[in-house]
């Protein structure tokens, strides 16, 4: 995912070891080597990917650090009426307080901040609270994300590019969010900003195609013929896409 916390890794047999003499330099694991005693991580679990509709539903964030605060900016694009419990907050997320922007009520967490949300994030950076909260949301049925603790996550946030209406959602289930950055890089070059207003227009064209008296087939060829990589390029006066 976009924000992961760097963590030491210890085998599953104890803690690194130390007692090596200084001067032996082990070979680094090649990707593609695989150690027998090394820990294999989890299978991804199978994802149900879906684009959710927040506006005006409730959303609840634990924590008010900098945890939370790179979490909760793409609730409020998305709408929704975000609320925060924590003791204390740092200056970003205050201010939004301040603005009215999200309600942060000062205190710790209850189970009761539950009632009624529709989905919560658990970002404290305390595992015990992370793990507090994610139990309570399943006792209720409310989707939760403990962040950085896939195993406390009933939905990830995924690596994002937006042009507009149009957006690129990109997961690996948390076996490498590095290269769900990478690959989101990698789409933000080939799908640049011009792609925002032409997704604009080929929504106005296809409301004014349903307005018309067309066959089924017509239409849906003549949607396609808008939506080919051909027009696209005669709309920005090229020959064709890089």
């Amino acid at each position: 995912m976009a924000n992961q916390t760097k963590k030491r890794v210890v085998a599953a047999d104890g803690p690194e070891k130390t007692d090596q003499p200084s001067q032996v330099h082990p070979s680094p694991v090649q990707p593609n080597q695989v150690q027998p005693n090394q820990v294999q991580p989890n299978p991804a679990p199978s994802l149900f990917a879906m684009f959710v509709k927040l506006e005006e539903r409730s959303c609840l964030v634990v924590g008010a650090g900098s945890l939370a605060e790179s979490k909760i900016p793409g609730l409020l694009e998305a709408g929704a009426r975000v609320g925060v419990v924590a003791p204390q907050a740092n200056a970003t997320v205050s201010g939004w307080a301040l603005a009215g922007k999200i309600t942060w009520e000062q205190r710790s967490f209850e189970p009761a901040d539950l009632d009624g949300a529709f989905l919560v994030i658990a970002a404290t950076g305390a595992s015990a609270v992370n793990a507090m909260v994610f139990r309570e949301a399943r006792g209720r049925g409310v989707l939760c994300n403990a962040v950085d603790d896939p195993e406390r996550c009933d939905f990830y946030y995924p690596a994002v590019v937006r042009r507009g209406a149009l957006q690129f959602a990109i997961s690996t289930g948390g076996l490498s969010p590095a290269l769900a950055q990478r690959l989101r890089g990698e789409l933000e070059e080939q799908f640049g900003p011009e792609y925002a207003e032409w997704v604009a227009q080929l929504g106005r064209s296809r409301q004014q195609i349903f307005a018309r008296d067309l066959k089924p087939e017509d239409r849906r060829k003549l949607l396609h013929e808008l939506a080919s990589r051909e027009a696209f390029a005669a709309t920005l006066g090229k020959e064709g896409l890089s």
